[in-house]
């Protein structure tokens, strides 16, 4: 028995994808990433300076802070103020690990970027959306600096995208939306380069456990989702990123 998706997509498809740029003024890096009905607002700020344990190395950094907004779902979501959940956390981390993963940090020189992703709206996928959405704010932020003098070249040694999996049925699909993220019984969480190589891979099994063949239908579908995303990123950054594959 195949599952029906709520909204009628293919098990391979994924919902629709936008990136809306320069959403802020005064983020040299701002874009309103939507994925189906999830949207997030990823802004990317640059200062001169790195912490302590980088000064003097000539090699920047990169860290994220994620937050959901209080009427991002159908219940209110309390602010998150001094004690940060374990979830949040966790997020903001990956959201960190991934986007320093597109970085050449030496190329960068010892400034600190700093990535906000504000979940506005959420409909499962939040994380990949931040940092799908991260990458297309983060060249437009780091070109600022470029235009401004301070940089010579664009630091980015990969173009990078985040999708969903979830085994429904004992079927891989694409992209969850919340309804599907609830009854997936695997949820796997993939970011990925240009090249397809794997930067993280999250997969937890909600319910029993999962086989080998199973994971590589989830790694397959996961590098079709990948692939659409990188070309969305591609189509709306034009010239401001040079491709190692050569697509277009």
């Amino acid at each position: 028995m195949m599952w029906k998706r709520p909204d009628h997509r293919e098990p391979n498809q994924l919902r629709p994808v936008s990136f809306e740029r320069n959403f802020t003024r005064f983020s040299p890096g701002s874009v309103l990433a939507k994925s189906g009905d999830t949207k997030v607002l990823c802004s990317v700020s640059i200062e001169p300076g790195v912490p302590k344990f980088l000064q003097n190395t000539g090699q920047g950094w990169l860290t994220a802070e994620y937050r959901m907004l209080p009427g991002a779902t159908p219940q209110r979501q309390p602010r998150e103020f001094l004690k940060l959940s374990g979830r949040t956390q966790e997020i903001q981390r990956l959201i960190g690990r991934s986007l320093r993963a597109a970085l050449d940090l030496k190329a960068l020189g010892e400034y600190t970027i700093t990535v906000d992703a504000d979940v506005i709206q959420a409909d499962a996928g939040t994380r990949t959306t931040a940092i799908t959405g991260g990458f297309v704010a983060l060249v437009d932020a780091l070109n600022s600096l470029i235009q401004k003098g301070q940089l010579q070249q664009l630091p980015i040694c990969h173009q990078i995208a985040a999708i969903s999996v979830g085994l429904l049925e004992g079927e891989p699909y694409l992209d969850l939306n919340y309804t599907e993220d609830v009854a997936a019984d695997i949820d796997f969480n993939l970011v990925m380069t240009e090249e397809l190589e794997i930067i993280e891979l999250q997969g937890t099994a909600e319910l029993g456990s999962f086989s080998r063949e199973q994971l590589d239908k989830i790694l397959n579908v996961a590098e079709l989702g990948i692939q659409e995303l990188l070309k969305a990123q591609r189509q709306i950054l034009g010239e401001f990123i040079l491709l190692k594959s050569g697509e277009s």
